[in-house]
């Protein structure tokens, strides 16, 4: 934003390009562009602690891109890298399950690796940093920079030694800005400097609104000799019903070990629906439960996933300004993988800004000329046809698949904010409810909180709250009439509560527990009033990912 006249005195750094998140889209974007001109200044700022410790994916990638960026990534891979092997598809009920005959396409991962996507940024930003790119973690990026005719002209890293009260502590630092000629965020799902751009420069004026799932994580260690490294398995059905959109994966990794999740969509209509719980739930599945038993967590996390697609596809360029990777919306859900396609579009956005003497204007029609926006047009029809429940939604899937994505149509995608229904339409009743047909579990973590320690998220708790609810009257009225307040089930980290209070004009008030949040944004997403919106905390503050 422009800086009053008054402001305060802020130290100016100033390069060719800055890049916001140093995820695989913004360091592969990095890489790309030193590799083509090494004159060009290139810095990386990203909001963890240290790099990789806010990434959290699956996650099974295809080495394509990542072959043509670094040809002989082979001979020193990422930490954590195990090549596929055997895939399996299955359909669970509450009881039992069968493994289905025929594994869909998009889950075939035959020549993949599974990785630990945080280890691998970690093991890309000293690749980066050889060729000269100058990378910041513990730089919370709170606010673009903009000329009078709105270019954007960088970032303003925020404050730090900010009180909760707004006074300034001991120890207080301006953040500094960033100025650059060019602007690239790479921010992944729902970044909030993303989200004020598109607004800002109407972006989305010509695509469907963005969707978002959640996805939900834990790396077991398992007894010895449990673990069959490379065996991928994908799971639909319960306990999600058949209105719900979700569905799990497991990752067997080398030394016993195991990456498991559960990924809900957004869309969902059940108010009552708590997307951690059905995890929790699914891992006390018969099919499931002998492999976790005797095992322990070794860490956990959540976060967003993009999943709208190309019909969700924004306007990817701005003056000043490109967004490329999730931040773009590039993921391919009925793969569920999008690193492919974060480096791909990193890649291509760096090639562009060197040929175009770092011109941002263009880079919208290549990227939606690319194979990145033509693999996306090829599986659109396919997420958007699960709304429909999870039997047409398989059908439409084969169909989709069959025909190549050569439908003459074209499934809308809505917001998913807009989804739930409320209680008093009568449609509630045929949602399951919370408990009605879940299993006794006992795996560890036992609730949420647990699961937040597993995170290692840390933030000072004399900090201003990073989640701004713009008007909490409404949340101790009319949403626990309308929907029973759903931000206390879909927050995977038990952020937000309904307390009683005597005092309070209602005789309940919000409590907001910013100190356990894990930056997934599902509650900037989900909120039926967008009345939440997430900003950056402090710089360095948040989740410590190991290995997910």
């Amino acid at each position: 934003m422009n800086q009053p006249a008054d402001a305060i005195e802020r130290d100016v750094m100033e390069y060719d390009v800055v890049t916001v998140g140093a995820g695989p889209a913004g360091l592969s974007f990095a890489i790309r562009l030193k590799q083509l001109n090494p004159e060009i200044s290139v810095c990386v700022i990203e909001k963890s602690s240290t790099i990789g410790a806010h990434i959290l994916s699956g996650a099974v990638i295809e080495p394509g891109p990542l072959d043509a960026l670094l040809p002989g990534w082979r001979d020193n891979p990422p930490p954590v890298c195990v090549p596929a092997t055997d895939d399996e598809f299955w359909l669970l009920t509450k009881d039992g399950g069968r493994k289905a005959p025929i594994v869909p396409p998009g889950m075939r991962n035959h020549g993949n690796f599974i990785v630990s996507l945080g280890a691998m940024c970690a093991w890309l930003a000293p690749q980066a940093e050889a060729l000269g790119v100058e990378i910041y973690p513990g730089f919370a990026a709170a606010e673009t920079l903009h000329a009078e005719d709105g270019t954007v002209l960088g970032v303003r890293i925020g404050d730090m030694g900010i009180a909760k009260d707004g006074s300034h502590k001991p120890g207080y630092t301006p953040g500094i800005d960033i100025r650059a000629k060019v602007t690239v965020l790479a921010e992944g799902a729902r970044g909030h400097l993303t989200k004020r751009l598109v607004r800002r420069f109407n972006l989305d004026a010509d695509s469907d609104p963005q969707a978002y799932s959640i996805g939900i994580k834990e790396l077991w260690q398992l007894p010895a000799g449990r673990g069959t490294p490379g065996k991928i398995v994908h799971t639909l059905g319960w306990p999600a019903d058949t209105s719900t959109y979700g569905g799990s994966f497991l990752y067997h990794l080398d030394n016993d070990q195991v990456a498991i999740g559960y990924v809900s969509g957004l869309d969902y209509q059940d108010p009552n629906y708590a997307p951690y719980e059905a995890f929790q739930q699914w891992k006390h599945h018969p099919m499931i439960r002998p492999l976790l038993d005797g095992g322990n967590i070794l860490s956990a996390g959540a976060r967003a996933i993009v999943t709208g697609g190309w019909q969700s596809l924004p306007k990817v360029e701005m003056p000043g300004a490109l967004l490329i990777g999730d931040t773009a919306g590039l993921l391919n859900v009925p793969k569920i993988k999008g690193t492919h396609q974060a480096i791909r579009s990193g890649m291509l956005a760096a090639e562009h800004l060197v040929a175009s003497a770092l011109a941002p204007e263009g880079f919208d029609a290549k990227l939606r000329a690319s194979d990145a926006v033509a693999e996306l047009r090829k599986v659109r029809n396919i997420k958007p046809g699960f709304k429909k429940g999870l039997w047409f939604g398989l059908a439409n899937g084969a169909w989709e698949t069959v025909t190549g994505g050569h439908s003459p149509w074209t499934l809308k995608v809505n917001a998913d904010w807009s989804s739930l229904d409320k209680l008093d339409e009568g449609r509630v009743k045929d949602h399951e409810q919370p408990k009605r047909d879940y299993v006794q579990r006992d795996l560890a973590p036992r609730d949420r909180l647990a699961g937040v320690y597993f995170a290692a998220t840390e933030h000072d708790e004399d900090q201003p709250v990073h989640l701004h609810v713009h008007d909490t009257s409404i949340c101790v009225t009319r949403c626990v009439e309308e929907y029973n307040n759903p931000c206390t089930r879909f927050c995977p980290a038990a952020v937000y509560e309904i307390v009683e209070d005597a005092q309070a004009e209602h005789g309940k008030r919000l409590q907001i527990n910013a100190a356990n949040c894990v930056h997934c944004k599902t509650c900037d997403i989900k909120d039926p009033y967008e009345i939440i919106t997430w900003v950056t905390p402090e710089g360095g503050s948040g989740p410590n990912y190991q290995n997910l």
